[in-house]
This record gives C-alpha cells, structure tokens and sequence, in this order.
C-alpha cells in the first residue's frame, strides 16, 4: 500500500513558531474532514505511536514530503481529545531548515501534512473514510495544505486565539467563493 498524505494548515490547530527554530501544534485535527473526505477518529496513531516507541525509531520532520530532505526533529508527538499534537524545532545547521523558518515567519508556507499508511477505516455516507488506524511515518512542513482548520499561528498565539483566526480566515474564504469571487 502507497503511503498517503494528510494536509493540515497550521495556525487553526494552534502550530506556533516558539523562539527561533521552535514549532509546535496540531498536525491533525480528529472529526475534521479534510477535502479529501477523509477524517481521522480519535485514538487512530495510538498504536502506531507506541511501535515507533517501542523500537526507538521517531516520526520525520520533513520539507514537503520528502525523504531526502529532512528540516528538523519532533520531540514531541501525542495524541490528545483534540488531534495530534507535534512539537519540535527545525535545525539551523540544515539550508532548508532556514528557508522553511523564513517561509514561515513571512507567511508563505502555513501548513503541516502528515504521510501515512491506513492501516483500518470505514466508508462514510459522504463517500470518505473515517480512518481509525494509521500508521505514521512522518510530519512535514507543506505549502498546500488539505485541512483548511489548522494553520500556522503568529509567534505568541495561544493555540485557542489561533484558532478562532483560522476559523474566521476560512468563512472568509467560504464568503468569498460563495460571491463568485
């Protein structure tokens, strides 16, 4: 089975740029349903997490996807009611690295995308899948993301403020389209 992606913007599910190389935030977001049609249920990285653990391997911080350009490390990777919650820096040492903090900071890139493999999921009456398993490989810093409720947040944004702005940004979108415009 091919690995997948899941595209998440970053500051509506509170991703914030800490201090100078510093991100943390919410890679994916549970019950969300993502263009794509898919949403992920709560529970559904639990056990891959605990493998990943358990053979002291870890989830890649990559640069669009990837393999030969990793940015950074995560130093923390959780589930919790709301989503997935990473945490991690992108290191100074690495050129992309740079480029990805300076993207960030000017607002050019703001979403996050995880690749995956589904390991279980069900069809919704939608046509989409609620997936319940995923095997996680890695997180990556993206330009175009897939979920439109999770943004990258300005630098001191509260996960809560940040949301609400990713959730005002994306009706403003909806408005716009609605216009013709």
């Amino acid at each position: 089975m091919d690995l997948e992606h899941k595209f998440c913007r970053l500051d509506g599910a509170g991703v914030t740029v800490t201090d100078e190389a510093g991100i943390e935030g919410y890679a994916s977001l549970f019950g969300e349903t993502d263009q794509g049609g898919d949403a992920v249920a709560p529970g559904a990285y639990a056990a891959s997490l605990a493998r990943l653990t358990g053979g002291g391997r870890s989830v890649k911080l990559l640069w669009q996807h990837d393999p030969a350009q990793p940015i950074g490390v995560w130093d923390e990777i959780r589930e919790d009611a709301r989503g997935l919650f990473v945490r991690g820096r992108l290191l100074p040492g690495v050129a992309r690295a740079c480029e990805a903090l300076e993207l960030l900071r000017a607002g050019a890139i703001d979403g996050l995308s995880i690749g995956y493999r589904t390991r279980r999921a069900r069809k919704t009456e939608g046509g989409g899948r609620l997936l319940t398993e995923l095997e996680l490989w890695e997180v990556s810093l993206v330009t175009f993301p897939m979920l439109s409720s999770a943004r990258v947040a300005a630098k001191g944004d509260d996960p809560e403020t940040a949301a609400w702005r990713g959730m005002a940004q994306a009706l403003g979108a909806l408005r716009r389209e609605m216009a013709g415009g």
